[in-house]
């Protein structure tokens, strides 16, 4: 299944990845230091996810599971 995340105000695709989840998905995006600032993640299931060193500014992370999810050193 094909991913995608997308921007929250113009939803331009930030990120795409044929995938098994979301959660991989962002994990691939903050691997490849994707550009993630101002991202639609509202809901996610990012639980146990590998965000370290993220940037996640203005992302709208509204209602994500992130339960033991490694933020270090995330710009959130």
């Amino acid at each position: 299944m094909k991913f995608e995340i997308k921007h929250r105000f113009n939803g331009s695709v930030l990120f795409s990845l044929e995938t098994e989840s979301l959660k991989i998905c962002v994990q691939a995006a903050v691997k490849s230091n994707a550009n993630l600032r101002d991202a639609e993640l509202s809901g996610a299931d990012l639980s146990g996810a590998n965000l370290r060193d993220a940037d996640l500014s203005g992302a709208d992370l509204s209602g994500a599971n992130l339960r033991d999810a490694d933020l270090r050193d995330a710009d959130l």
